[in-house]
């Protein structure tokens, strides 16, 4: 059973989502929060798998929330799945650095969002297309940014930095296996292993350490 956590000061947002959620067989809403304070308390107290989380909020933000989160080794297996209003918000960038698995537009289909809470729990990243060209745009504008993982390029075989490139331009493991001819369990295991040296919570990490690094050149 995946458990999730709604953070959003809209009420109605809330409360669509958690009957949208409740629906499935394999998702539980434990829990609902309407600001970043409070949701700390409360994701503390029930440990959910993901939570998805509204980055403007009273009090304390989502995205102090979710910096918070990512830095408490208790919290270590909780995946952050930030909702935006427009998919290109101006904190994209900054939520990934404090440690979002994805990001989900709030006026995401019904479908989308399941699938989304799913593949988040399973480990994957969340990050379209046009949010990774905003993480290309912002690495050009500002090439010093401090790292969200350690420097380690050293620590990675030639074949987990081919991986990581990959991941770094929004494939999925069934299009890394194609790519470089492996199986999707081949290119799971890489990634895996990537994660695993790096230090990265998520793939979402792997692309921002994959720029950062040098690695990808934008």
């Amino acid at each position: 059973m995946i458990r999730v956590v709604l953070a959003d000061d809209q009420p109605l947002v809330r409360a669509g989502f958690a009957m949208i959620l409740d629906a499935e067989e394999d998702i539980a809403v434990v829990g609902q929060a309407d600001d970043g304070a409070a949701a700390l308390e409360l994701i503390a107290r029930v440990r959910p798998d993901v939570v998805l989380m509204d980055i403007r909020m009273p009090w304390m933000d989502g995205l102090e929330a979710t910096r918070r989160i990512a830095g408490d080794p208790g919290l270590v297996d909780v995946r952050v799945l930030i909702l935006t209003t427009f998919e290109l918000d101006e904190y994209v960038f900054d939520a990934l650095r404090a440690g979002a698995g994805g990001f989900l537009v709030k006026h995401t289909q019904p479908a989308d969002l399941v699938r989304a809470v799913r593949e988040l729990a399973s480990g994957e990243a969340l990050l379209s297309p046009s949010v990774t060209r905003r993480l290309i745009a912002e690495f050009v504008a500002h090439p010093q940014r401090p790292s969200v993982v350690p420097s380690g390029l050293e620590r990675l075989t030639g074949r987990e930095r081919e991986v990581v490139a990959l991941v770094a331009l929004g494939m999925t493991n069934d299009e890394i296996a194609a790519e470089l001819v492996v199986s999707p369990a081949t290119a799971r295991t890489h990634v895996g292993r990537a994660k695993m040296k790096l230090h990265a919570r998520d793939r979402a990490q792997l692309v921002v350490f994959a720029y950062q690094s040098g690695l990808v050149v934008p």
